[in-house]
Formats: C-alpha cells, structure tokens, sequence
C-alpha cells in the first residue's frame, strides 16, 4: 500500500541519502546566515565583543544562545524524524505519521525562526520586505514607545491614585526617626552644602548680593515706606519703650560719671570768677541733669517726651511729603552703600559666614550637624505620630508629583525618543535582542511543536478522507 504524501505531496518510493557535511553546513546556514553574506571585514562589526558587555548582559548573552541552541536542536530533531520517517515509510505504514509529523515540525521551526529573525535583522541576508524591522523603524518604535509611555503612565489620574495608595510620609517619617538614617541624611546633605559652597566664587557671590542688594534695597526709595511705618510706630506708642530705654541708660550713665561733668561749663566762665563758684556751677548743672533725665523716666507726659513725638510725626511726615528730606535720605543711604568700607565689610562677613559653615558642615560631631540630625529625628516623628500632618504632606507631594507629570509629560516623555533616536540602529538590536531574544526562542520552539502536532493532524485528516 502506498500512502499519499502530507504537505508537501506524495510520498516517494526510493530511498533517499543525507550527506552529513551538507546537513551541517545547511543547519549553520540557517542558524547564523549573516557569516555567508557578511563581507568578512565586517565580521567583527556584527555584534558588540563580549568582553565589552556589562555582567548582566553577559549573562542574558549566555542565556540566548542556549535557547538558540535549544531552538535549533528541535529543527535538526524534526529534520531526523523526518528523514526516518521518509525512508522506513515504504517498508513501515505507520512511518508516514512520522513523517509528516517531522515535515510539519520543519515547517513551523523554520517558519517561526523567520518570523524572529526578522524582527531583527534580514533573514539569509536577503532584502525581503518588512524584515530587520527593529534597526529599520527604530526611530518610530522609540516614538512609539515614548508616546505609549506618555499616554498609559505619565497621566496624572494614575500617578494620583498611585501615591494615594502609598503612605508616603508614615514611610518616610518612620524612616527619618531611626538616628542612624537622620544621621545619614545629614551627612549627605553636610557633603552636598559643602560642595556647592566651595564651588561658589567669592567674587560671583559678592556681585550676586550686591546686585540683589541695589536691586531690593538701594534703588527703592526709602522715603515713603520709612515714613509711613514711622507714623505707625508713633501711633501705636510702640516707640515709647525705646525712649524708656534711652533715658536710663543716660541716667546710669550720668550716675557713674559724675567728674565728666567737672568743668564742661566753669571753663567757658571768665577768669576772675572765684574758682568754688566754678565748682558749685558744675554741680548744679550735673544734679539739674541727672533730675531731669530722672523726671523724664517717670513722668509720661513729661514735656521732653512730648517735644521727641513731635519731632518724630514731623520726620515721619517730611519722609513721605518733603521732597529735600526725602533727597537728603536718599544721598545719605547711597553714600553710605556705595562707601569701600561698605563693601568690604560684606566681603569679609560672606567670607567668615562661609569659612564657619564649611568647618561646622566638615565635623561629624559639630553643632550645626548635630541640630541638623535633631531636627530630622523630629521631623520623623511627628510625621509618624501626627496623623494631620502625614495627611498634608501627603497632599502636598501627591498634588506636587501630579502638577510635573501634567505639566512635564511630554518632555519626560521624549527622554526615551530622544534616547532611542541617538542609538545607533545596530546597538539597538543588540540590545532589544539581549533583553528579549531567550523568550523568543520559545516561539520557535514552540512553532516546531506545533507544526509537527499540526502536519500530523492534517496527514492524518487527510488520510482518513481521501485514502
């Protein structure tokens, strides 16, 4: 009994041989056809040399090539199946089952070797259309991708219902209030403060505050602000307190130098007045002094107080009205910034601020670190124990995470377009193959299985209708 052929039609009579060095060099060819139609000085361009890969991609390297082999070991099984079953099926019915089983088992090995080949590079090296589809549409899969990225992540719904779902404070607080991690967190803040501070130039930072300084504080006019909140302290008798002050200290002051008063008006007194009249006058002006120094401290409305608020309502006056009080305010307040000693005494407290800063940040045990590291801890724990606090920090990250993504989506977005755009076509096949080249090598595997299962199914369908 002869029985008709599967797939690929009927089944022949007379034996057929293999040359085996034919078989191998036809299982190389479609394995690695690039080494037949590479031109061989480019042979060393066709991949990135191994030991130039990192140790992960290495490893995902070793991986491929196994299930390649693996892949390629169920072919050359099929075409051995097959080339039994070709040969006993004269002799042996049942070896047309096997037959068609390993032609099927071809078939769908190499079909689905063609399918993975070119999503990566032309099969056989032949200009095919729609192959070698990553190094070829490599600027619109990065598009695409960016877009898809933009579109199903970068959307502030799901950045919103994500950070709402973790605790991002109780994490953080419970964190921070460890004094290790505080002390860590400090340390590297202290490293990055002292970076940035010796990186700043004395000279830019001198010229960065002298301009905010003339910016904010020279080219205003002083007049009418100065005026205005003078009145306000005269209305509100907040002034009184100074002038208080003022009067005792004078009084104590005149208390414990009594001789300063010896002469300063007996000297100015013709000489022929007897010199005890000298001393009696000089007293009587110290003790008259020190009297009315005293009667302003305890009387209110004593008329000298009342003689200072007067004077102060009419600066305060002249300062928003009078334009010669305003222009002497304002050569006096241009003389005294634009003075050398001005400048030079800011020079110096930037230069001592930032010397101080750099030796506290340096010290591990010093007393701004040691605050700085207080301080954290605090923070940690009031975020862990204070539940309205961990709500409003939470809102405000959750509310400042969606305000970037909505407003920089698309820029975070086209971080992986312009990546991609910049990889050259080859290092991107390299690379998408290392990442996902193993799993598709369970398609061909998979194929050949499926092939064979499926070129059984049709020879033994059509066997048992047609004869």
């Amino acid at each position: 009994m002869v029985l008709q052929g599967g797939p690929c039609g009927r089944v022949g009579h007379r034996r057929t041989s293999f040359n085996r060095k034919a078989t191998q060099r036809w299982v190389a060819f479609l394995h690695f056809p690039g080494r037949f139609f590479a031109p061989r000085d480019k042979m060393a361009r066709m991949g990135t040399p191994i030991e130039l890969l990192s140790a992960a991609d290495q490893d995902r390297l070793r991986a491929l090539r196994r299930m390649k082999a693996v892949a390629l070991g169920a072919l050359v099984f099929m075409a051995v199946v097959f080339a039994v079953g070709f040969v006993l099926q004269r002799d042996i019915d049942a070896f047309a089952y096997v037959r068609a089983a390993g032609e099927g088992g071809m078939v769908g090995a190499l079909a689905d070797w063609f399918a993975v080949t070119a999503l990566f590079r032309r099969p056989l090296g032949l200009p095919i259309p729609h192959t070698a589809i990553i190094p070829n549409r490599k600027d619109e899969i990065g598009q695409n991708l960016g877009e898809f990225v933009e579109t199903n992540f970068l959307e502030g719904g799901v950045v919103r219902a994500k950070l709402a779902s973790t605790p991002i404070a109780s994490r953080l607080g419970s964190w921070l209030r460890q004094p290790e991690h505080a002390e860590r967190v400090a340390s590297e803040g202290a490293a990055i403060a002292q970076g940035v501070l010796n990186a700043l130039s004395d000279d830019d930072v001198q010229e960065v505050i002298e301009s905010l300084a003339r910016q904010h504080l020279i080219e205003p006019g002083w007049g009418d602000p100065l005026g205005g909140w003078l009145e306000r302290v005269i209305d509100t008798g907040a002034h009184h307190g100074a002038v208080d002050l003022a009067a005792e200290t004078v009084e104590t002051w005149l208390v414990s130098n009594p001789e300063s008063f010896t002469g300063l008006v007996s000297r100015r007194l013709p000489s022929w007045v007897p010199s005890l009249a000298h001393k009696l006058i000089d007293h009587t002006v110290y003790n008259e002094a020190v009297a009315l120094v005293g009667a302003v401290r305890a009387d209110p409305g004593h008329p000298a107080r009342q003689a200072i608020d007067d004077y102060l309502g009419r600066l305060a006056q002249n300062l928003q009205h009078d334009e010669a009080t305003r222009e002497r305010l304002e050569q006096a307040k241009s003389t005294l910034f634009d003075s050398p000693g001005i400048r030079r005494l800011a020079a110096e407290a930037w230069g001592a601020a930032k010397q101080g800063l750099l030796r506290e940040l340096e010290k591990p045990d010093s007393a701004l670190r040691g605050r700085i590291r207080d301080a954290l801890v605090e923070i940690g724990a009031r975020l862990e124990d204070e539940e309205s606090l961990r709500t409003r920090v939470d809102t405000w990250v959750t509310d400042a995470a969606v305000f970037l993504v909505d407003r920089y989506r698309h820029d975070i977005a086209s971080l992986i377009t312009d990546t991609v755009e910049r990889w050259d076509p080859q290092e991107t096949t390299e690379k998408i193959e290392l990442m996902v080249g193993r799993d598709l090598q369970y398609i061909r595997l998979n194929g050949t299985v499926v092939g064979a299962l499926a070129g059984l199914a049709i020879f033994t369908i059509a066997h048992a209708l047609l004869g």
